[in-house]
């Protein structure tokens, strides 16, 4: 037996380890993932394949879900490169907000003070004291700059390693000048269009971060709490009991409100009733929220303990007596209606406190008094808290900017759900969570906040004469001279000396939600400010790739700008990742402190193992952390480098020297594999398309290899059929690692490397493979699907007899119906070479094919 010598390009032992650098160098010098500008604004719109990338927030570290949900994207990228598109493929930080505000004062042990004047010589401590150090807001912003470029270059070097095939040229910040211009721009748009709008008005506050929250920001959390029993007074000298897990908010108490069907309180409204404590005249009345199922049926509204309060304050037009502040802690004065001597000296045992300390000095107050009605009842229930605050929220009433988003407006709302409808989803079923998000709005779109790091609202506002602002008339910058920061700028036709001076101006101290920049994404990435040709190539965009929790946000949000600002989608396609679950199926995330970082994956296991595992993944799914899974991968890796320095050192063919019928069998089980993949990844499902092709790869390699190999040396003593052998191999391995080089990309481009020599440079940069050009009239795939069968029935018999498959086999006697021995006919010399059969014997029969082993 001759072995024929390897090709020159195949060491003689490949390994992994290494082929990250390697190649992520190579692709960066060649520029393998270069986006064709030029063809994008001049070339058919189908051409280009945008994707709107989610710029991950830069706050510290990469976790594994985000190795996971950008491996599933970068797998399409790359599948529609290599199907000719010329993909639009950016890459984003989402640098403002608080996450960066929270990690800078971590980091450098800072505050942000925005009295405080700029000190251009300022230098954080080295190591953060207990104590934060107040600065300036542009001191604040410049630490702020200095640690998100940091963390940006950490992201892009482990991005690299994962083999994200970014055009890295193209970058954006979410704080990046054009950003700002854009989105203090689509702001002013909003306003000339009547959608922002300026209100004084109960707005969720966290009382950490001291800035309002949005509807979409909030989550549920279970906490402990207590139903209280406190006694109101009516004229009549009768008590009415209330149950509240807020008696602190007494002093706050408006009315209160029992359901208007409920006979117990009909009598009640209309009047009034004197409040515990406090003996404050507040109305009884009636409103249909009221549950007379719940507590005693009638309910106690302040301003403000919820939501519910809101509502009942709003639509019964009821007086405001706030008592917390932005802070959190009680008001020093006691609030309207609150004046006789003994209120208000009950009310200073509460000035100054906090929400918790008050409810322990009320109930103590209320207990002396004796209008606190038995002992409190232990509760737990689900207290509303911005989702990355620490505290309950509180509501207070702040002037603040909202964009009309539909949760007013049921025409917008109506169109914004015919939007969803038009978007293709992937999978279908998630667009069941944006209806809901949008069918459940209640509010407009809050879209200003009280924090620094941020794109500033763009407008300053005329001071009258005693210095009070007319929010009523703003100034509004030249759009030609965006961005602006208004707390650092003048306004046209002002000096600075006017500023905060009767007469004069003053800037608008707000910032915009990250939210509204974020929503901006295809417009920032796309350029539309300053490449309107490139923004029109790339934009209504085709994909959005994100998870599922933040399509009430991220994905609302977007929809809704292009909407409005657009008269579009802003993408035809939106795919759904799920979450990492860790081994107690919970979430993974850095917040829970569960999350795992990927560097020492990446490391340990090899890009394309981990890539392997991530896009194992269905799309919208929540798949678990398993590095077992990564172990497959990097099986399936190393078989990849032997088998093709197995093929290849054959010498390979060329397809149309295929005629053996096992070798046609082969490529029309070939072609099966190609289409469902395709399929697979035109329908998004990277996850469908990497399994079909495994499928084929292990058949490929435990049955189909070992079946020719002898044919393939030139054993049989026929050049024609040797030759089939060695194309078909190539062929086989030249197509299986086109199909692979979306999930393993470093591999699969070391052993294009071995072979592919001429004007294509990069296996991402070739064809995708054609299954109908391994397609031939009279192929049966069934051929080699007989001959598996037997030949797996003869390693089984040596293996129970504990032989080596090397043992030679007296005789093989193949049971079947006869167009399977007919078929089996076709394949028995590669069967017989492949087990070291002696004799054959083929026999008719009914039922299933049946082999019998005579060792």
């Amino acid at each position: 037996m001759t072995h024929p010598h390897r090709p020159s390009g195949a060491p003689d032992k490949p390994v992994l380890d290494g082929l990250e650098a390697k190649w992520s160098r190579r692709w960066e010098e060649d520029g393998v993932y270069a986006f064709d500008a030029e063809r994008a604004r001049t070339g058919p719109r189908d051409e280009t394949f945008s994707i709107d990338t989610p710029p991950p927030t830069v706050s510290g570290s990469l976790h594994v879900g985000h190795v996971f949900s950008y491996t599933h994207t970068d797998a399409i990228a790359r599948y529609r490169r290599m199907r000719g598109q010329n993909v639009f493929y950016p890459m984003g930080w989402d640098d403002n907000g608080l996450p960066t505000e929270r990690r800078v004062q971590h980091h450098y042990g800072v505050r942000c003070d925005p009295t405080l004047p700029y000190d251009p010589d300022f230098t954080p401590p080295e190591q953060p004291g207990k104590q934060q150090l107040p600065v300036s807001r542009r001191n604040f912003i410049e630490l702020c700059e200095r640690l998100t470029a940091e963390d940006e270059k950490a992201f892009e070097d482990l991005w690299r390693r994962l083999g994200l095939s970014v055009d890295w040229s193209r970058t954006y910040r979410t704080i990046g000048t054009e950003a700002r211009a854009l989105s203090q721009r689509a702001f002013l748009a909003d306003l000339a269009r009547g959608d922002a709008y300026l209100a004084e008005a109960p707005t969720l506050w966290d009382v950490t971060f001291r800035t309002a929250v949005a509807q979409a920001e909030l989550e549920d959390r279970e906490r402990p709490a207590a139903y209280h029993r406190l006694g109101f007074h009516s004229a009549d000298g009768r008590t009415v009991l209330i149950e509240t897990t807020r008696p602190e908010l007494l002093p706050a108490c408006v009315a209160l409100v029992a359901h208007p069907d409920d006979e117990r309180y009909r009598d009640l409204v209309g009047t009034t009733v004197r409040t515990p404590l406090f003996d404050v005249e507040v109305p009884v009345v009636a409103h249909h929220l009221a549950a007379p199922d719940k507590g005693t049926g009638i309910a106690m509204v302040c301003t403000f303990g919820d939501t519910t309060d809101v509502t009942w304050w709003r639509e019964l037009r009821l007086d405001t007596r706030p008592v917390i502040g932005w802070d959190g802690r009680f008001l020093a004065e006691p609030p309207s209606g609150v004046d006789a001597p003994d209120a208000v000296a009950a009310y200073a045992r509460l000035a100054g406190a906090t929400a918790h300390t008050a409810r322990e000095r009320i109930v103590a107050l209320l207990r002396d008094s004796g209008e606190l009605h038995g002992a409190p009842r232990p509760v737990t229930h689900a207290v509303k808290f911005f989702e990355k605050g620490d505290k309950p929220l509180e509501i207070v009433t702040t002037r603040q900017w909202y964009v009309r988003n539909g949760g007013r407006d049921e025409e917008l709302r109506g169109e914004l759900l015919v939007r969803g409808q038009e978007l293709t989803w992937h999978p279908p079923h998630m667009r069941v969570r944006y209806d809901n998000w949008v069918a459940g709005l209640n509010g407009d779109w809050l879209i200003s906040r009280q924090r620094f790091f941020g794109v500033p609202i763009p407008l300053w506002y005329p001071l009258d004469a005693s210095g009070a602002p007319d929010h009523a008339h703003p100034i509004v910058p030249d759009v030609a001279a965006l961005p602006v920061d208004p707390s650092a700028q003048t306004p046209p036709g002002y000096d600075a000396a006017q500023r905060d001076e009767p007469h004069g101006f003053t800037g608008d101290p707000d910032v915009m939600d990250t939210w509204a920049t974020s929503s901006l994404t295809p417009q920032i990435a796309g350029r539309q400010l300053a490449d309107p040709e490139l923004f029109a190539g790339v934009f209504p965009m085709d994909l959005r790739p994100q998870a599922h929790e933040i399509i009430r946000t991220w994905l609302f949000a977007t929809v809704l700008r292009a909407h409005t600002g657009h008269g579009t989608l802003p993408w035809r396609h939106t795919a759904i990742s799920g979450w990492i679950l860790d081994p107690d199926r919970k979430k993974m995330s850095k917040s829970k402190g569960n999350a795992v970082t990927p560097a020492d994956l990446l490391l340990q296991h090899g890009s394309d193992a981990v890539r392997y595992w991530a896009a194992s993944g269905r799309p919208g799914t929540d798949t678990a952390f398993d590095t077992g899974q990564m172990k497959i991968g990097r099986r399936l890796a190393t078989k990849l480098l032997n088998v093709g320095r197995f093929v290849l050192g054959l010498g390979g063919g060329d397809l149309a020297t295929v005629t053996e019928p096992i070798d046609r069998a082969l490529l029309a089980d070939l072609a099966d594999a190609v289409e469902e993949a395709t399929a697979a990844f035109d329908d998004f499902d990277y996850a469908r398309a990497l399994a079909r092709a495994e499928t084929f790869f292990w058949r490929f390699c435990d049955d189909y290899v070992e079946l020719v190999k002898a044919r393939a040396y030139g054993d049989h003593g026929d050049p024609a059929a040797r030759d089939s052998a060695r194309a078909t191999l190539f062929t086989a391995l030249d197509t299986v690692v086109r199909l692979f080089a979306p999930v393993l990309p470093f591999v699969t481009e070391e052993i294009w490397s071995w072979y592919a020599k001429g004007s294509v440079r990069s296996v991402h940069r070739s064809s995708w493979p054609s299954a109908e050009r391994l397609r031939a009239p009279g192929d049966d795939a069934a051929v080699l699907t007989t001959a598996s069968e037997v030949i797996a029935a003869v390693r089984k018999a040596k293996s129970l007899a504990k032989l080596s498959m090397r043992a030679e086999v007296g005789e093989v006697v193949v049971h079947a119906r006869r167009e399977a021995l007919d078929r089996f006919s076709l394949a028995e010399a590669d069967v017989r070479a492949a087990g070291r059969v002696g004799a054959v014997s083929l026999r008719e029969a009914d039922g299933d094919l049946r082999v019998e082993v005579r060792l």
